[in-house]
């Protein structure tokens, strides 16, 4: 989910994992950000995903909208706006 949402694959995200990177670090560097994850919309703390002007929280709450979702158990598929 996190590879989908960022266009890392496992190295590039376990290399981030070990540089212990902040968030703003992870998603500039993040080599492509999926170009579905704009249909990610919803609330997560409160806020619909989808109105969040500040791109970096942003992200971050595409991340926490996706990962909410799969603790809940909704499929992948969907998970994923494929």
């Amino acid at each position: 989910m996190i590879c989908w949402l960022t266009g890392y694959d496992e190295q590039g995200l376990q290399a981030q994992i070990t540089k212990d990177v902040d968030y703003e670090t992870f998603f500039r560097e993040a080599p492509e950000i999926n170009p579905n994850a704009e249909k990610i919309k919803g609330v997560i703390c409160g806020h619909r995903v989808e109105e969040i002007a500040e791109p970096l929280m942003q992200k971050i709450r595409w991340l926490d909208k996706l990962v909410d979702e799969l603790a809940k158990g909704k499929s992948m598929d969907k998970i994923l706006r494929e």
